[in-house]
């Protein structure tokens, strides 16, 4: 995919969605990540397979359904349907400040440009672009504000706390 940011740097995307896992499948091989239902399911055999694994979210979930697996998981995905929706920001600073969460989380659907700084503030380092965002472009983004005032994942004191 090109248009994949991760780390801050357009790079490619090696995940693969996996759904529909039934008795006697055999399991794929690579890099996968499978919706929240197909990880409750079948989570033991899933974690059997060799490569990386991570687990979507959707917008509604509780990350809590997650926190005890995610020494096992690589990556989260979550979920932005629409700009309008932020719920996906309060899963990724619970992902990474609360649980402790070390692996990738994903931004995808409908993640823009005016979007990236904040997400990046909340801790996630992967974003799928849409289709009609240019990767390289949106790098821009993440430079575009210098001074933070709020604590975030990527700051833990407010602006009138820092002393230099």
């Amino acid at each position: 995919m090109d248009n994949y940011i991760k780390d801050r740097k357009v790079d490619s995307n090696e995940w693969m969605p996996f759904t529909g896992l039934e008795d006697g499948d055999s399991l794929p091989t690579g890099d996968i990540y499978v919706p929240i239902e197909e990880w409750l399911n079948a989570r033991e055999t899933l974690l059997t397979r060799n490569g990386r694994l991570g687990v979507a979210l959707r917008n509604t979930d509780d990350p809590a359904i997650i926190k005890d697996d995610l020494d096992r998981l690589d990556l989260v995905v979550l979920e932005f349907p629409k700009m309008a929706d932020g719920r996906a920001f309060t899963q990724a600073r619970l992902l990474r400040e609360r649980y402790g969460f070390k692996g990738e989380i994903r931004a995808t659907g409908d993640v823009l440009y005016d979007q990236l700084f904040y997400m990046q503030r909340c801790g996630i380092n992967g974003f799928e672009l849409r289709d009609d965002q240019n990767a390289s472009h949106s790098l821009r983004a993440f430079d575009e504000m210098t001074v933070t005032y709020q604590p975030a994942s990527d700051e833990e004191l407010p602006l009138w706390r820092r002393q230099k």
